[in-house]
């Protein structure tokens, strides 16, 4: 066991909407960001993806909230994985699983009724980069959108016909150029709700496929 092994890493504890968390120091911590796509993420029915899961905050709360759904967490960080797993034990969610995934790269080849995505959007230069697995959820490129190009590159082939995608993402890394490349493949987009900080702004954008 990753977690297990390693004397080195640090945990902390979190309760959030009635999930408790057990979050060791190498994956990323629940933040705005995370807490708006669980928000609105809870409401998707059926089989959902939630990549780039983390800590499994989003995955695990739809799962919660939805004992009919199927969710599956992917991740790249194999600590992040293994938290996931972890939690959705503690908390006694069985309709949910994990596995080691740079985005789609092992993902099967089906469709959701529902994708979220939380990416690393902060514009990271090489010499900014962290030197561990928590450098997955920040490193956004040197635009901070190298993640999410990638994801838009791929994610219609996951997503069924009637599905919806989540996607969080900041004013530091383009709302505008998101939105736009989603209405341009056909969606119907929407801005669900934003949140102002003093240094960006963040968005949860909501895609829908035209029927």
């Amino acid at each position: 066991m990753l977690l297990n092994g390693c004397h080195k890493i640090e945990f902390m504890r979190m309760e959030i909407d009635g999930l408790t968390l057990k979050i060791p120091n190498s994956v990323y911590k629940p933040s705005e960001d995370s807490l708006l796509l669980s928000k609105y993420g809870v409401h998707l029915k059926g089989k959902i993806l939630d990549v780039g899961c983390g800590c499994g905050i989003a995955g695990l709360m739809n799962a919660k909230q939805n004992p009919k759904n199927y969710v599956l967490g992917v991740d790249k960080n194999p600590y992040a994985v293994e938290c996931s797993r972890y939690n959705a034990i503690r908390n006694g969610i069985g309709n949910m699983s994990f596995i080691l995934s740079d985005l789609f790269e092992n993902v099967p080849k089906e469709r959701f009724d529902g994708i979220l995505f939380n990416p690393p959007y902060l514009p990271t230069e090489e010499d900014e980069r962290l030197n561990d697995e928590l450098n997955y959820a920040f490193d956004g490129g040197p635009d901070g959108r190298a993640l999410t190009e990638r994801f838009l590159d791929d994610f219609e082939r996951y997503l069924a016909d009637s599905g919806i995608v989540l996607i969080i993402q900041s004013s530091l890394s383009g709302i505008e150029k998101t939105v736009s490349d989603l209405e341009k493949r056909g969606f119907i987009v929407s801005l669900k709700e934003e949140q102002k900080f003093f240094f960006e702004k963040i968005s949860l954008i909501e895609g829908r496929k035209r029927m």
